[in-house]
């Protein structure tokens, strides 16, 4: 029996985290005004292609760990008309987006995941982040498919330092950010405070003067009740699709040809059935199902392929789609050796195709452990998988869906 040395990115419960996707469509939101007591934010400008607006909005929800962020998209989950009824719902049960065990025994988010939401004919795709330090890595390959983030601040502790963190990756990508101050109903709710803290912590950060005129928005994730001032909140969240849709500006679109397809993969999922599965924001031009494509890097050999399969995110699952275009986030399959920082171009024949985008890279490992042999008098007393090759047989499939992860094996015996 051999022993096993892995190196874990943060914990052990990553070892046995599985990526999991949770889609929502709400027709939900909060209200938001911005510090300056203006009107919201200046209009987004609408991009237009092909003689059509467009509709999209890509923003990650980022913030501290225990700060409400997952209850917030909870909220907007239950207003949104995604539950066939209050049974249904009940079902789901709090903190849906957590649908990890690992995550729903902690009671944190440890893998981000995709959401779709469609308010007013405009689809929103959101991506719930981890709020721990320990996967912070996490939340910066998913900014990479993002226009603007929502930061969610607790309406007493104001920015802690995860916060500072993650604020400081969206602001040197130059996006915009839209406040949250979560947690309102608390008694010892100061939101004045936590405001002016956001905007010191934005000044030391450097943050552009169209960034530090950011909205705010005040919100009871718990109570699915948010408002325009933290003393007047409305009975619903309805508004917070309308400041995302005004603040947040929609993705810029240089091209929708097939031929100028550009394609960052950010991150990984498994499926038993189709295999390994890239998630990427197509940058520019339009992919179709089943056409020809390449995985290119400035660095390694191009590999080839052809999408077997073509997703989009769409209420609580995914949708199978013949084409997407520039600005879309997509799920694909058909290439089992699509790793983080690919960028998916065409391979059609007569075509050239576009140059590689800039790779993201993949975190290093924080933590490393060696597993072996249990010597302990307990041994095999408890547990079905308890042998040194079902361990070693757990940690590599691991490695399909845990980009995070790395296995390596010894010259040891034991």
């Amino acid at each position: 029996m051999a022993r096993l040395s892995s190196i874990l990115t943060a914990t052990l419960t990553l070892l046995v985290a599985s990526f999991s996707n949770g889609f929502v469509s709400p027709q939900a939101g909060l209200v938001a005004s911005c510090r300056n007591s203006s009107p919201l934010c200046m209009s987004a400008v609408e991009e237009v292609v092909t003689g059509e607006k467009l509709d999209i909005r890509n923003i990650a929800v980022i913030a501290h760990v225990d700060h409400g962020k997952t209850t917030l998209v909870d909220a907007l989950l239950r207003q949104s008309n995604v539950f066939r009824d209050e049974t249904q719902a009940n079902e789901a049960g709090e903190r849906v987006m957590d649908n990890n065990d690992q995550e729903r025994e902690r009671g944190i988010t440890i893998l981000a995941k995709n959401l779709a939401v469609m308010r007013d004919g405009v689809k929103i795709n959101i991506m719930d982040t981890p709020g721990h330090a320990d996967f912070g890595g996490e939340v910066e390959r998913v900014l990479n498919m993002c226009d603007g983030v929502l930061l969610v601040v607790d309406s007493v502790e104001g920015p802690k330092p995860q916060t500072r963190f993650v604020l400081d990756k969206a602001l040197r990508l130059g996006m915009k950010v839209l406040v949250v101050v979560n947690k309102i109903d608390r008694p010892a709710a100061r939101p004045d405070y936590v405001v002016d803290k956001v905007f010191d912590l934005m000044m030391e950060l450097g943050a552009s003067d169209e960034q530090i005129d950011f909205t705010t928005v005040f919100a009871s994730g718990l109570q699915g009740k948010s408002g325009m001032e933290p003393d007047a909140l409305e009975d619903d969240m309805g508004p917070l699709f309308e400041a995302v849709k005004t603040c947040i500006d929609p993705p810029k679109i240089e091209s929708v040809e097939g031929a100028d397809l550009q394609c960052m993969v950010s991150n990984i999922d498994y499926d038993n059935f189709k295999g390994k599965m890239g998630i990427a924001r197509i940058t520019k031009g339009s992919v179709k199902n089943g056409q020809p494509v390449a995985l290119v890097r400035p660095d390694a050999d191009k590999k080839t392929g052809r999408l077997t399969s073509l997703f989009v995110f769409d209420n609580l699952g995914k949708k199978e789609v013949d084409v997407a275009n520039a600005g879309e986030i997509i799920m694909f399959s058909g290439l089992d050796n699509v790793e983080i920082g690919d960028t998916l171009v065409t391979n059609e024949g007569g075509v050239t195709a576009a140059e590689p985008l800039p790779p993201i890279a993949v975190e290093q490992p924080t933590v490393r452990m060696t597993l072996g042999v249990n010597k302990s008098p307990l041994a095999g007393r408890e547990g079905k998988f308890l042998t040194s090759r079902m361990i070693r047989d757990r940690l590599f499939k691991e490695l399909d869906r845990n980009v995070a992860l790395k296995v390596e094996e010894t010259d040891s015996a034991d």
